[in-house]
């Protein structure tokens, strides 16, 4: 009777080794180290923070600026909302301020605006844009304009387009002086040396009642008196008229 319960005895061995797991007996090998090989592309680099010195400079210059007016001869429409001018009809002409035949277009009540060379030039363009017009007499355009001020601002419509300009400063011309003209016409008013870069206005009436006051009553052959009150400004803005 021994025999049999050492047979037992085996099957019972051998059904427990049968159930034995191979994770229990043994170790989980450790995972392979990832191998790189050469033509794996490395990460790109960090780039550090921009400073403002790395920054590209951005330009200040206006955008009204970039699309000023080429500067061609037109006629336009000037409006001195301060003044309560409104409308007034501008004619270009080539010749020089208050010349013969600007004279005659002001004696029609409408103002002038001379181009070329001893002129200006066109509405909006890089330059000077010389507006003049009667301050006594015809239909007295500019009878205010000595009022004006230092930051008010003049919308004249030509091609299209509306430019603003804001006066920016006040100056007399003399007709007896070659100096002071050419300093009215200068492409940089005040500064016939100077190279433009800007777009600038003269707006220009006659200063008879003051000129008069002063026992001045020189006049050329014309009828203007020695000198003229300028209003300078400077282009602001340009809009779809």
């Amino acid at each position: 009777m021994p025999a049999p319960r050492l047979a037992g005895a085996a099957f019972i061995l051998v059904a427990m080794v049968g159930c034995s797991s191979p994770a229990a007996s043994s170790p989980v090998p450790p995972a392979p180290s990832p191998e790189v090989s050469a033509s794996t592309t490395p990460p790109p680099p960090v780039r550090p923070p921009e400073t403002a010195a790395a920054r590209p400079s951005v330009t200040a210059e206006p955008l009204w600026a970039v699309f000023a007016s080429d500067g061609r001869p037109r006629s336009s429409v000037l409006s001195i909302p301060a003044l309560g001018v409104r409308g007034l009809r501008v004619q270009a002409y080539g010749g020089s301020p208050d010349d013969a035949r600007g004279t005659a277009i002001q004696d029609r009540g409408i103002a002038a605006s001379p181009y070329g060379a001893r002129g200006g030039t066109g509405p909006g363009g890089i330059g000077n844009h010389i507006v003049t017009a009667h301050r006594t007499s015809s239909t007295r355009a500019f009878a205010r304009l000595p009022s004006l001020r230092t930051g008010a601002q003049v919308h004249l419509v030509a091609g299209g387009k509306r430019y603003t300009y804001e006066i920016v400063a006040t100056r007399l011309t003399s007709f007896r002086s070659r100096a002071s003209l050419a300093k009215q016409s200068a492409a940089v008013p005040r500064h016939p040396a100077a190279e433009p870069t800007k777009a600038m206005i003269t707006l220009s009436t006659c200063r008879t009642p003051e000129d008069r006051a002063e026992g001045n009553f020189w006049s050329d052959r014309f009828g203007n008196p020695e000198h003229r009150i300028d209003k300078i400004g400077k282009l602001v803005d340009i809009q779809p008229a």
